[in-house]
């Protein structure tokens, strides 16, 4: 606590502004380390695939498999309200427009829809359908600052453009069809799409193949019609240039535009501006000037992202941290700088998808299959250290990502398995024992066994879900 202490001493002694204060103590590795499981949201019937603070801090927003759009005052734990999203299918993404007094919500889900709801004082929802993707949507990506602007990207490849603004009776504006940089153009499916905070004219999106492109939209043409996809740089590690079984599943920008990128069953690259391979790379190293390769990014490392469509994340008042669940149920803080892992907490018994830093101060919110939120605050009584098997679990999840890249799918093989998940596999949960941090239902059997079964109706459980609440849809 030495530092701490210095930062005290000066805050008394006036040499230091509160606005600087607050944000070296935030963000200083005591506080960090002093993370602990504050409370747990529970209301859901299914598991919570997103969660989002409001600009203030005040709400949280949580969307579920069991199409149920809720609400909380988070530090009651209690909830504000839930309704239904009006989704027929798992909903995946809900943001509370800024500067709306929190009753302009949108969503996207699994089955394609981007949906606009507004809450009425007395608590009533209208929701209506404002577009559509063919495929899944993963993300929606509010323009900083905006109550009116948003974007969408979904397995369609598409980018749309939002302004709710708009009585225009077509819809939304199509800006982009992304495709793959081979000679066959196919749509990239995508899973992530993020503003830059210090230019919204630049977004980046991320989906089925290893390029983190950027765009401007100040260059696009408005109409994806005619299958416009000009980049302007695109990023990616050099050693998966040419790869053929990675993807991205989540994109993250800092306040100073560093561009965090996280692969399915790889790592985690923080790529700074001038990291950027070009608007149209190609496989071939032999392009690259010499000296580039000295260009490396962060890398992060000792989790797992294979199961699910996971999120990463900064954190800190300065950014001066990367967070990511994980298949293990840990979530991973590492330092920006250096990539030093700092930080493990138990957050799930199974997979950790979701990491919801709080705008202003240095709280987590975080879900995964469990159909509940953690938060985390730093209220331990002592810096907690890594834990003794560490090691053990880093090393597994990395074996089990070895064995994962020794197999090459073929693009028939991985359209075969979407089409199964569209099918909607069924993972029932049987678990084992308590846990004292991740106690989360009080209904928890003891005994853990994994089914993984398929019903071919069109949605998941329906308004009221009755089901089996341990039922979760991996997707």
């Amino acid at each position: 606590m030495g530092s701490g202490f210095r930062e005290i001493r000066r805050r008394e002694l006036g040499s230091s502004t509160p606005v600087a204060f607050a944000r070296r103590v935030g963000g200083s590795e005591t506080l960090v380390k002093r993370l602990t499981l504050y409370g747990k949201l529970k209301g859901h019937g299914g598991c919570v695939n997103t969660i989002c603070f409001n600009s203030s801090g005040d709400v949280l927003i949580s969307g579920s498999d069991d199409k149920q759009v809720i609400l909380w005052n988070w530090t009651t734990k209690k909830k504000r309200l839930s309704y239904h999203s009006g989704h027929n299918d798992n909903v995946f993404q809900a943001r509370v427009m800024p500067f709306t007094d929190d009753r302009t919500v949108v969503t996207a889900a699994a089955d394609g829809q981007v949906r606009l709801d507004q809450i009425s004082e007395d608590g009533h929802v209208h929701t209506k359908k404002l577009g559509t993707h063919r495929g899944r949507v993963h993300k929606l990506a509010i323009e900083p600052g905006s109550p009116h602007i948003f974007y969408s990207c979904g397995e369609d490849g598409i980018v749309q453009h939002f302004d709710l603004r708009s009585s225009c009776p077509t819809g939304p504006t199509k800006l982009l069809l992304c495709t793959s940089f081979t000679q066959s153009r196919q749509p990239v499916r995508l899973n992530a799409i993020v503003i830059d905070p210090r230019n919204p004219n630049y977004f980046s999106v991320g989906g089925f193949d290893e390029y983190a492109r950027v765009y401007d939209i100040r260059k696009c043409q408005w109409d994806a019609s005619g299958n416009a996809d000009q980049p302007v740089n695109t990023f990616c590690p050099r050693h998966l240039i040419g790869s053929n079984n990675v993807h991205i599943t989540g994109l993250a920008y800092s306040n100073t535009s560093e561009l965090l990128v996280s692969y399915n069953d790889e790592l985690i690259y923080l790529f700074q501006k001038d990291m950027g391979i070009g608007a149209n790379p190609s496989p071939s190293t032999e392009n690259f000037p010499e000296g580039r390769e000295l260009d490396q990014p962060q890398v992060y490392s000792g989790h797992r992202n294979s199961q699910t469509v996971k999120g990463v994340s900064f954190f800190g008042p300065n950014d001066e941290y990367v967070a990511s669940g994980s298949d293990c149920g840990h979530i991973f803080i590492w330092k920006k700088k250096g990539g030093a892992l700092l930080h493990l907490l138990v957050g799930d018994r199974d997979i950790v998808n979701c990491i919801e830093p709080h705008p202003h101060v240095s709280f987590l919110a975080t879900s995964g299959l469990e159909r509940n939120v953690k938060l985390w605050v730093p209220t331990a009584e002592a810096p907690a250290d890594l834990p003794n098997d560490i090691e053990e679990i880093m090393g597994l999840n990395k074996r089990r990502r070895e064995e994962s890249a020794r197999i090459t799918l073929s693009p028939d093989v991985i359209m075969h398995v979407l089409r199964l998940q569209r099918r909607r596999p069924l993972v029932r949960i049987e678990r084992r024992q308590s846990d004292a941090e991740v106690d989360s239902n009080e209904e928890d059997e003891e005994g853990e066994a994994f089914i993984v079964g398929f019903t071919d109706g069109e949605g998941g459980p329906e308004e009221g879900f009755m089901g089996n609440p341990r039922d979760c849809t991996i997707c």
